[in-house]
């Protein structure tokens, strides 16, 4: 089965990283960007929007391609290009939008408030 790292950020900013394997990942498998899931599957009230992910080799996943196949795609800008010059195009490797078992990481966004655990500060004893 399929194994996720999901990043998870709310409206102010915070993110968590939360991994699903096997049976929690299922629902996963088959939705595109932009899709809405419970967020009982990760642990919180609310709904999840897939927002973008990354394949295991690192290719990003586009929104304008359908399916779930890499595609070399010319690119002017956005997803999956990082800096043109005006009037320049690059030809780039992309993974089309639908969650597949060869994506690995998933970016979403939370609609309520995530509860973050901060760690506590080590402190160092001073020796004389």
């Amino acid at each position: 089965m399929a194994t996720f790292k999901l990043n998870i950020s709310d409206k102010k900013g915070k993110t968590i990283t939360k991994e699903v394997k096997d049976k929690d990942a299922g629902p996963f498998l088959g939705l595109t960007i932009g899709a809405e899931v419970d967020a009982a599957l990760v642990g919180e009230a609310g709904k999840l929007k897939i927002t973008g992910g990354s394949d295991k080799s690192g290719v990003p996943l586009r929104e304008d391609i359908h399916g779930g196949a890499r595609k070399y795609i010319m690119l002017s800008k956005g997803v999956g290009l990082r800096e043109a010059e005006k009037g320049q195009r690059i030809r780039k490797l992309v993974r089309g939008n639908t969650v597949s078992e060869e994506v690995y990481q998933l970016n979403c966004f939370y609609d309520g408030e995530l509860k973050v655990e901060e760690k506590p500060a080590e402190t160092e004893e001073k020796k004389a």
